[in-house]
């Protein structure tokens, strides 16, 4: 065994619940709220009734279940049917290091295994603060998409810890899931540049069933390749390209990194927010949109490559494009004052007017920008008009749900309730929140995952 292995593993089977702070126990249930929200909103989406015919398929002696539907299958089908659900909108949470990640995205991993081995709240809570922690610390660590890879690359380490959690798995089974992991699952990052595809939305979820996979196989002693970082054809030599360690973890010297998770304001991609959010504020001072000549957007390096940085988010032919496409986003936010789940319908993508206006946009990069990064995501929205006029927002460094200007549990409530309006009646919305915001008292998980049904 690598020292990372035996460090993960470690790490994993000595977090205990009743050692964590009280306010990074609520902080992980905030961040379930806010995915469980999300997967609510996703399950009309064509990626996820896919998914979940296909998972429909499957049958098992040990079922999971699919969310919102509450068909059952087996539990990796399940965590890959839940986590295409948590993340198609693109409206779960976020985290900025070296590598940018959804956190929550790791909540399919948790959830299926916790189901199927009856875990109570408290194991799960304390399976999502550990999710959170080794992947932010992993993305602190390493940039992988430099080098063709996409960072479910790294989010599937701790979707299988975090799995391995939950179903009380013993140090060496956790070191051999995380063997299982990484070795058969090396994910590209054309996933998400170019023209995106339904993959963008699955290609976690298909991390967090492989994750679960692995669990299930070294539950029943399977062996993976080992060392699996420090090999020769480890993680460091193929992936990473060099080695690296991971800053001290949240009990043992260093913060929860849980706590600088960023819930999403807007559903499109994590560094359009900051800018959408710029733009919306400089649209109060203007008189018509059709009055606008130019658009400057100044933001990070990062952001420009991810949301403006090839041809087709210039062009965007569906909504997977559009949500990570910039001059698109903004171009909503001015038009409409609002950037919201159906302007990325058909009728949106092809209104002329619209897609003229992202024609307009243009992003440089501010290097004050580059310097804040990734704590901030400077952005800020020039507008110029036909007759010359400039109206410029102020600089907003983090959009609202930003770890630095978090939403309230109120604002969080509400972002809830409109994902889940048109799946749960208002009584079930106000039952499942009251169990979410209580988890720790929750004996069986699968209690609240039969509240998640339409």
């Amino acid at each position: 065994m690598d020292k990372m292995t035996d460090l993960l593993a470690s790490y994993t089977t000595s977090l205990k619940f009743d050692e964590l702070p009280a306010n990074v126990v609520q902080q992980a249930k905030r961040m379930i709220v806010d995915a469980l929200g999300c997967a609510i909103g996703g399950y009309h989406s064509e990626p996820a009734r896919i998914a979940r015919e296909l998972a429909s398929t499957v049958t098992s002696t040990r079922p999971a279940t699919i969310l919102v539907s509450g068909h059952s299958t087996s539990p990796d089908m399940a965590a890959f049917a839940n986590g295409v659900m948590i993340r198609y909108l693109d409206f779960n949470d976020g985290y900025t290091g070296k590598e940018p990640c959804h956190p929550s995205d790791t909540l399919a991993a948790i959830l299926s295994p916790a189901e199927i081995v009856h875990a109570d709240g408290k194991t799960v809570l304390a399976a999502t603060v550990l999710a959170y922690e080794v992947f932010c610390r992993l993305c602190d660590a390493a940039s992988v998409r430099s080098r063709g890879f996409d960072h479910v690359t790294l989010g599937i380490i701790p979707s299988g810890l975090a799995a391995a959690k939950v179903m009380g798995l013993s140090q060496k089974q956790t070191a051999e899931t995380v063997n299982l992991c990484i070795a058969p699952n090396q994910a590209l990052f054309q996933t998400r540049i170019g023209d995106v595809s339904m993959w963008k939305g699955c290609a976690f979820a298909n991390a967090s069933r492989n994750a679960v996979f692995a669990s299930l196989l070294a539950e029943r002693g399977l062996t993976g390749p080992s060392p699996v970082f420090e090999g020769v054809g480890g993680f460091f030599t193929a992936v990473s390209g060099e080695p690296f360690t991971l800053e001290p973890f949240g009990d043992t010297g260093g913060p929860f990194k849980i706590m600088e998770a960023t819930i999403k304001r807007f559903p499109l991609g994590l560094y359009s927010q900051t800018v959408v959010q710029a733009a919306l504020e400089v649209r109060g001072s203007l008189s018509r949109v059709e009055d606008i000549a130019h658009v400057n957007v100044q933001t990070l390096q990062t952001a420009e490559d991810i949301m403006a940085g090839d041809d087709e988010k210039w062009h965007p032919a569906n909504r997977e494009t559009a949500d990570h496409s910039m001059p698109y986003t903004v171009a909503v936010a001015l038009m409409y004052g609002s950037v919201e789940e159906h302007h990325f319908g058909e009728e949106y993508l092809r209104n002329p007017q619209l897609l003229d206006l992202g024609q307009k946009v243009k992003v440089s990069v501010s290097e004050e920008a580059n310097r804040r990064a990734p704590e901030a995501m400077l952005s800020t929205v020039e507008v110029v008009t036909t007759s010359g006029d400039r109206h410029s927002s102020p600089e907003v460094p983090y959009h609202r749900g930003h770890w630095k200007n978090p939403m309230t549990n109120q604002e969080l409530e509400e972002k809830f309730r409109a994902l889940a309006r048109d799946i749960l009646t208002p009584a079930q919305v106000d039952a499942l929140l009251d169990r979410l915001w209580n988890l720790e008292q929750v004996d069986d998980i699968g209690q609240v995952i039969g509240m998640v049904r339409v």
